[in-house]
């Protein structure tokens, strides 16, 4: 066991080590904005297919909170990592990089610090508005919360939420601003895990860019289209 752990030290404090749990971290938080939009999209097809979407997930129980936690724990890995490896980086080198590879990569790991704190502050913007209640007319009873079946009534907590002017600024700006890192992580998780070569350098950038711009409309949408009476 203490060889296990030595190990595991060994790697997480090696340069090479942090850099491989940034990109597999970030990989993990790329997967997820995908996954996380498709379902927020059914709020589009109206109150039945987003509650029931809600409930499913909700009923999954345990899996639920084991993927929460792990969810949670890849950002706390990924952000401190990152802020680790540009600390070692400036330490170890004060001048500048003459290689432009390594400008790129030295710029997404600082950029990606930044994405972790937007991160960081959705997650708060979650809790508090759409757990704690936070300006969300959902808790103040003035849409009905629960459905037949005893289930919040999801559909109604987002348009409640979203309802509140400050919040879908908020929403939107944290959107764009995650959004332009987006692309920076998306090519250097590929250029830590060894996938990038010149040939593909290109069509990385641009799939990432193609990403970040997605996931931003993706999300951008709901807000706006509950602001605009769109969706009510």
């Amino acid at each position: 066991m203490n060889s296990l752990w030595t190990s595991i030290t060994r790697f997480y404090n090696s340069s090479i080590g942090k850099k491989i749990i940034v990109a597999l971290t970030g990989l993990a938080m790329l997967l997820f904005l995908a996954g996380h939009l498709l379902g927020n999209l059914l709020v589009f097809k109206g109150a039945d297919a987003l509650n029931t979407y809600a409930k499913w997930l909700h009923d999954l129980g345990n899996a639920l909170w084991v993927a929460r936690i792990g969810l949670l724990v890849s950002l706390v890995l990924h952000v401190v990592a990152t802020i680790q490896l540009v600390r070692q980086n400036r330490a170890a080198r004060p001048v500048a990089y003459g290689c432009p590879a390594t400008r790129r990569a030295s710029k997404a790991s600082r950029t990606m610090i930044i994405s972790g704190l937007v991160i960081l502050a959705f997650v708060l913007y979650h809790l508090s508005h759409f757990t704690w209640g936070v300006r969300n007319h959902y808790y103040d009873g003035t849409n009905p919360r629960y459905l037949w079946n005893g289930s919040h009534h999801v559909y109604n907590m987002v348009v409640d939420g979203f309802n509140w002017l400050p919040a879908s600024i908020f929403y939107l700006v944290a959107i764009g601003l995650l959004c332009m890192h987006l692309s920076h992580g998306f090519s250097s998780v590929f250029q830590t895990l060894g996938l990038t070569t010149p040939r593909t350098r290109t069509a990385l950038d641009l799939a990432g860019k193609a990403y970040a711009i997605g996931i931003f409309l993706g999300y951008a949408s709901i807000p706006l289209a509950i602001l605009t009476g769109l969706i009510h």
